[in-house]
């Protein structure tokens, strides 16, 4: 497979409906079939919360723990982050400027889809790993006229996660709505719009903005509810357990339901937006967008279809949510946040599902780009374009597999975590009835998902 053939199949998955192993109406119907039989079976025999974030983990050996919470581990592995994070601005800079520059791969493949991956396995290492978090307490070392990591003023409460919402949506924006993804020239606009937001932010609210503002953070925090390690809240060692008992820990602030909103609405758009038809729509009315003319058209018709997949996630979810009897009307306005971590699983499952190909196969190709990073025909640690492997796009019938498993578990893990958090939250007279809606909107993101990620 050339490299040019490998480009076009990874951009959103390998191929359409035609590559099916099975035939979609297959998959269609084992999806729901195996979310009506989870949900089946938890409603007879489920009747009491199971899963609680106060469980005691296995704990693992103590210098574990002493090495996580090393201040020289971290710093050690917050100044690799930033080496790398200079070498990947050296590429960018003076690397060669056309497709072949490491920059977006990096950006949209590494940093989007690489964090899930490692922060559902280990935890949310952006905290870490943030370059922008290094350098700020770098600044603050030695600092005596104020708190480290306290800032001017306060973070305001009410705020909550709407900043990072903003910066996940200027981020899945630039990939899925913009003229030019792929840009050199956007990305790095973007990225030092996110320095410059991040820094100013910071200066104002102290370290509270990077928890609550930066994108990245908020999706590696949110993404790793999942994972299977976890401190004990009582001994503060690392421990090993059930991740559904970690998943409800996930904070109830403003901006909670948008921020799963927005991931897997946007996830959703990405699939919808290869379909021909919805192409074709935009190039015959982008030049009829008052206003700003042709150019920009397709943009603007590209954001409003972004924003309305995000919407009808939102408000879908929202409306399930309280779609129950029992409760007042002020606990009805909390029961989406509070049951807002039940869609992980789902978002977690679509990524990979929807990026598998391209994290393994455009990762290895930006890997092999950055070990030549000025374009000079070099091969550090004797990588070379040769060595990429295409297993996956060569393998379709392994690939779908795995795709329509990571759908169909990820809306089985949330048909399970919403009803157990339902035993808690629902009265009893309520606790099965008003989760029939909820159970429905999740039989129409499993169609809805399946149908747009093999390409209608």
């Amino acid at each position: 497979m050339t490299a040019a053939v490998a480009e076009t199949l990874l951009a959103h998955g390998v191929g359409g409906s035609t590559d099916l192993p099975v035939p979609l109406s297959y998959a269609l119907i084992a999806g729901v079939w195996a979310l009506a039989a989870t949900f089946a079976v938890v409603a007879v025999a489920w009747r009491t919360p199971r899963f609680d974030p106060a469980k005691p983990g296995r704990a693992l050996p103590a210098w574990v723990s002493r090495s996580v919470d090393s201040p020289v581990v971290r710093w050690i592995v917050a100044a690799a982050a930033v080496i790398f994070t200079v070498w990947v601005a050296v590429a960018a800079t003076w690397g060669p400027q056309d497709g072949n520059n490491a920059l977006p791969g990096v950006f949209y493949v590494l940093l989007w889809v690489g964090l899930v991956a490692i922060s559902v396995v280990i935890g949310p290492v952006w905290r870490v790993l943030s370059p922008v978090r290094t350098v700020w307490r770098l600044i603050h070392i030695g600092r005596r006229d104020r708190i480290a990591g306290e800032g001017r003023r306060p973070y305001p409460f009410g705020t909550g996660y709407w900043p990072a919402v903003v910066g996940l949506f200027a981020f899945v924006w630039l990939e899925l709505a913009s003229a030019d993804p792929g840009s050199l020239t956007a990305i790095k606009i973007w990225l030092v719009a996110y320095v410059l937001a991040m820094f100013v932010g910071a200066a104002v609210f102290g370290s509270t903005w990077f928890a609550r503002a930066d994108p990245f953070e908020v999706y590696s925090v949110t993404v790793s509810r999942l994972a299977p390690f976890r401190r004990d809240r009582a001994t503060g060692r690392i421990v090993f357990g059930n991740p559904l008992d970690h998943l409800p820990t996930m904070p109830v602030r403003a901006g909670t339901v948008a921020v799963m909103a927005v991931l897997l609405g946007s996830t959703a758009f990405d699939s919808f937006s290869q379909f021909q038809p919805f192409r074709n729509f935009v190039d015959r009315n982008a030049a009829a967008v008052p206003i700003v003319g042709d150019s920009a058209g397709g943009t603007v018709l590209r954001t409003l279809g972004l924003l309305f997949f995000i919407a009808v996630v939102g408000a879908t979810f929202c409306a399930a949510a309280r779609a129950t009897g029992g409760v007042s009307r002020e606990q009805r306005r909390e029961l989406p946040g509070r049951l807002a971590h039940c869609l992980i699983p789902i978002v977690v499952g679509y990524i990979f599902a929807h990026y598998l190909s391209y994290l393994v196969e455009r990762g290895q190709e930006t890997i092999v780009r950055l070990a030549d990073p000025l374009g000079r025909g070099w091969h550090l640690l004797g990588l070379d374009p040769s060595d990429v492997q295409y297993v996956l796009s060569l393998n379709p019938t392994v690939l779908w597999t795995i795709k329509v498993t990571c759908v169909v578990v990820g809306h089985v893990v949330a048909v399970v975590a919403a009803h157990d958090r339902a035993l808690r939250l629902l009265p009893v007279g309520h606790q099965l009835t008003g989760q029939l809606a909820m159970m429905v909107t999740m039989v129409a993101y499993t169609l809805t998902g399946l149908y747009l990620l093999f390409g209608g």
